[in-house]
């Protein structure tokens, strides 16, 4: 039992000064990135729902992480289109129910490691798929191409383009 605990204990982070000039460019990347996805929505598809939770989230990943293997270009695109897919299916299936929602983020979950896209916000958009409401709901199949598919897909470009911009950044590392 004293391992166990002791598991838990952890290490004290040795956190080095803030990186002003990389903190920058991960914000020029966010505010970017939401920019284009809110853009779009707001100009051209006006009719459509674009914006998702989860994309708060994907924004940490590809633009103040790129290194991570979480924030590649395929972990972000399959892991969330697979999520939404998923979060559809147990809401189509079950009603926004605790057991859908437990069913969608958990299968979820499951998918994206037996496909190696794991994709943390993914889940993020299954649980959406379930508790978005009637917006949400009355998309139906077409969730996961739009927001999430087209959302993602405009957030990973503007990750390639602003990323590979600063000198000491790559984006992607891998597809």
């Amino acid at each position: 039992m004293k391992t166990y605990f002791a598991k838990m204990r952890g290490t004290r982070a040795r956190r080095g000064a803030v990186d002003w000039r990389d903190a920058s460019w991960s914000w020029l990347g966010a505010f970017t990135g939401m920019s284009a996805v809110t853009f779009l929505g707001d100009h051209w598809l006006s009719q459509q729902l674009l914006i998702v939770g989860s994309f708060g989230a994907t924004s940490v990943l590809i633009y103040a992480a790129p290194e991570s293997p979480f924030a590649q270009p395929r972990n972000v695109l399959v892991g969330s289109l697979l999520s939404a897919l998923l979060g559809v299916a147990c809401f189509q299936l079950l009603g926004a129910t605790p057991l859908a929602v437990a069913l969608a983020v958990s299968l979820a979950v499951l998918a994206m490691q037996l496909t190696h896209t794991v994709h943390p916000p993914g889940a993020a958009a299954a649980l959406v798929a379930v508790i978005g409401g009637p917006d949400i709901h009355a998309l139906g199949w077409w969730f996961p191409l739009m927001p999430v598919g087209l959302g993602c897909t405009v957030m990973v470009l503007v990750a390639i383009l602003v990323n590979n911009l600063a000198r000491h950044r790559r984006y992607p590392l891998q597809w």
